[in-house]
């Protein structure tokens, strides 16, 4: 039990390290949240108009996913799974910036190539391809998540599918006022031009 408090703590204490943030405000950006759909994500820090600093996020955010699910397997299963679903919520609500953070997805991204890689294998490409095609960054995860979720039952033990799906479900819950933008049509698209 101690193990697993400690891997919950550490996964939220990584997750909650504003990456998307703290660089678009050394960047010179300002507060990242203030524009766009207000996260502090790889996405919003692209509208910013930096490409690179929004792939040093992206990089960032996938890195911490993974570190904490590698801390907390040093511990065993239990508290590798406590790490990965702590370090996503860490990410989408860090105690630093008000509980207003990130959607979750390159977080993910990083918990599931540690434990289950063959699933990131999968919807990676997909959340690629989709974002390429109809460049909304909020479609492209949800479609990712739900690929993931439903392939997750055939290609690892259940144990590990059953974490995949319990955070598919909290980002896509953290996507409902994308959800409600996209249906009213009113979503923001990529844009690819910026340099």
């Amino acid at each position: 039990m101690t193990a697993i408090i400690a891997a919950i703590a550490i996964g939220y204490l990584l997750g909650s390290i504003p990456f998307g943030f703290l660089l678009s405000w050394l960047g010179g950006y300002g507060d990242v949240r203030r524009i766009g759909s207000g996260s502090t994500g790889a996405t919003n820090v692209l509208r910013t108009g930096s490409k690179g600093l929004a792939a040093v996020t992206l990089i960032s955010d996938v890195g911490k996913g993974a570190a904490a699910a590698l801390i907390g397997a040093r511990w065993g299963v239990e508290a590798m799974f406590a790490a990965s679903g702590a370090v996503v919520i860490g990410h989408m609500f860090p105690v630093w910036l008000g509980f207003r953070g990130g959607k979750g997805l390159a977080t993910a991204l990083g918990v599931v190539i540690v434990v289950a890689w063959p699933v990131a294998l999968v919807a990676a490409p997909i959340w690629l391809a989709t974002a390429i095609l109809f460049r909304f960054s909020s479609l492209a995860a949800l479609v990712a998540c739900v690929v993931a979720a439903a392939c997750a039952g055939f290609i690892v033990d259940s144990s590990r599918a059953a974490l995949i799906v319990a955070i598919a479900l909290v980002i896509i819950a953290r996507h409902h006022e994308n959800i409600r933008r996209l249906i009213a049509g009113t979503e923001s698209r990529i844009s690819f031009k910026k340099s």
